[in-house]
């Protein structure tokens, strides 16, 4: 019989990309705590309307890419393909827009009904930041430095370059878009036909088109700066000037616009060059009308979520596998020693494993085949007096060691390599 396989777009995470994984998620968490954020985890799964009413009905994500269906009770529910719409939610529901403002840090799996490539997934993970309540350009640099210094703890600040972009106030938007509609409507035998189902739903969506007819005609399609009200322009160069504060380099970007349609003034991707088309490995913006869509107050807010999967294909190496002490009885009678032993170094916060089976020989050799540093070898006779042999498996060296100060003796060694 055939082995069952991974449904088409997920994967096992184990070993090496398992540590990449956890290594970023765990970096990601660390920071985004150093800048204030509480971690918030909300459901997998979610009434659809929290993402039909965020997302807009004509984007992609809700028209063609959601884990939809109907529950056992006739609810339609779907598996959650972002994480910002539900951390407006989780706001909401928890009575929490008194308390403004919020930092929220998130992490986890996302799903969505893409083809499968290199770095896209269809369940894939996210870590994301939302700083809700703030209206200030101050808020959006720093959130935005949170995005750059994790990428700088992970090693990655020299692979990436940060694209800035404005999408100005409801006002510059819709004169902007008014200018792209006219545009488009006279290059529309031009445009493929998904663009040209876009001109009539959601125009700004032909800017993020991958089809090269699309690309050369967005070439020349007005950009939003000189649709820029007053307000949006001040709002734009107080945003440039905080990221100068925070140490921030940036390059703009006037075509970025981003996936969803809640966002307002700031939109930013950090990009690389390392991942061919999947080359956007932390991106975001602001969504001032987002809460508001999920029954709360109209609420500033600003965050970004970055792709776990891209990032870890980044690292340049792998965090190196935990190495355990090997316990090993000398004999089937140690063994409840060893048993005894095994819980007292772990207790003390080392890890400890032991073989199942086989004789000394051979579990000595597992032991040299885990990475161990130290064996502690547990005879019968030394049992009785409170002792075991301590050996060094890098030097050979090997000592008696009371049981009593054998954790402290193990960790002191482990800290002067």
């Amino acid at each position: 019989m055939q082995p069952i396989q991974p449904a088409r777009g997920t994967r096992d995470l184990l070993g090496e990309e398992q540590r990449r994984h956890a290594h970023v998620i765990e970096t990601a968490r660390r920071v985004a705590g150093l800048y204030g954020y509480d971690e918030w985890v909300t459901p997998i799964f979610e009434d659809t309307r929290v993402f039909s009413r965020s997302l807009g009905e004509t984007s992609d994500v809700v028209s063609k890419e959601m884990y939809s269906f109907p529950d056992r009770g006739g609810d339609s529910i779907t598996l959650r393909p972002e994480g910002t719409a539900a951390i407006c939610r989780a706001l909401v529901t928890n009575g929490l827009t008194q308390s403004l403002p919020q930092k929220a840090f998130y992490a986890g799996p996302m799903f969505r009904y893409e083809r499968p490539q290199k770095g896209r997934y269809r369940q894939f993970h996210q870590v994301g930041a939302e700083l809700i309540g703030a209206a200030e350009p101050l808020a959006d640099a720093e959130t935005i430095a949170l995005g750059r210094d994790i990428l700088r703890a992970l090693g990655l600040e020299n692979d990436v370059a940060l694209e800035l972009n404005t999408l100005g106030d409801a006002q510059s938007r819709a004169d902007w878009r008014a200018a792209l509609v006219g545009y488009f409507h006279e290059v529309a035998d031009g445009l493929s036909e998904e663009s040209r189902k876009r001109l009539e739903r959601n125009p700004l969506r032909i800017l993020d088109s991958k089809s090269p007819a699309d690309q050369a005609l967005v070439a020349d399609a007005p950009l939003i700066e000189p649709f820029l009200s007053e307000p949006a322009r001040v709002f734009w160069d107080q945003l440039r000037a905080a990221l100068d504060g925070f140490g921030v380099s940036f390059r703009h970007n006037p075509r970025i616009v981003r996936g969803l349609d809640y966002y307002s003034h700031t939109a930013f991707e950090f990009v690389t060059e390392k991942l061919g088309a999947q080359g956007t490995v932390l991106a975001g913006g602001r969504y001032d009308g987002l809460v508001a869509d999920m029954g709360g107050p109209q609420t500033p807010a600003i965050g970004w979520a970055a792709g776990v999967e891209r990032l870890s294909m980044l690292l340049d190496h792998a965090p190196a596998a935990p190495s355990g002490i090997a316990v090993v009885p000398a004999g089937d009678a140690a063994e409840a020693m060893a048993a005894q032993v095994m819980q007292t170094l772990r207790a003390a916060g080392l890890r400890a494993e032991m073989a199942y089976r086989g004789n000394l020989k051979k579990r000595m050799e597992r032991a040299n085949r885990i990475g161990a540093p130290f064996a502690v070898i547990v005879g019968e006779s030394e049992a009785v007096r409170g002792v075991v042999q301590l050996k060094n498996l890098a030097d050979g060296t090997q000592d008696e060691v009371p049981i009593v100060g054998l954790a402290a003796r193990i960790a002191g060694a482990c800290s002067a390599r």
